[in-house]
């Protein structure tokens, strides 16, 4: 199913989503992104359905069609500090700000979201499969934080990030339990399940 390219004609519409809630270690990103509708962008869909190279392909041309965009992060220390749900609606505010237009609308990915200015917004479930602009915003959190996860590798490669980005796969727990938390470890989640208690 082809995804919407408007949520209502003739406003300008900034789709919203983040990357990396799930995750143990790492910022959450979020992006932000104002389609031009003069400027279609083929193959636009929720980055999750999306290869490595067909992201990549579609940030190139979604930076260079979209009307305006931007990329924001919370760290980790932010995440502990505000909580995740918190910090991912900080990062999405962040990110419109560095948009050079203001929207009418913002179509955020989810169920709920901290009001921005005086912007009326629509949060909408599983928006990233439905609407183009919160598919181009996905794309951009998703490479963007896979970008930083890879670099953050070089420094822990232990762990494994540039396969498993910072998600809590099996092996990226047992490297906790081995190796402890790294200054990147997102203190007040759960890093070890029950069978791989951490002996502090």
């Amino acid at each position: 199913m082809a995804l919407k390219r408007f949520y209502s004609k003739g406003q300008l519409e900034a789709g919203c989503d983040e990357a990396g809630r799930g995750c143990l270690a790492g910022p959450v990103f979020a992006a932000a992104v104002i389609l031009d509708e003069k400027k279609p962008i083929k193959g636009l869909d929720d980055s999750k359905k999306l290869n490595e190279k067909q992201r990549y392909e579609l940030r190139l041309e979604i930076e260079e069609r979209a009307l305006s965009f931007g990329v924001a992060q919370l760290s980790n220390r932010d995440i502990d500090k505000y909580n995740i749900l918190k910090a991912s609606f900080m990062a999405m505010h962040a990110a419109l700000e560095k948009l050079n237009h203001q929207p009418d609308l913002l179509l955020i990915d989810g169920n709920r979201f901290i009001p921005y200015k005086n912007i009326k917004h629509e949060c909408i479930i599983k928006g990233d499969g439905k609407f183009q602009s919160i598919a181009a915003a996905s794309i951009l959190a998703k490479t963007y934080r896979d970008d930083f996860m890879r670099q953050a590798h070089e420094n822990h490669p232990e762990y494994n990030w540039a396969q498993n980005m910072g998600y809590p796969t099996k092996a990226h727990r047992e490297a906790i339990k081995q190796y402890g938390p790294t200054p990147l470890h997102r203190m007040t989640f759960t890093l070890l399940n029950d069978q791989l208690s951490l002996e502090l």
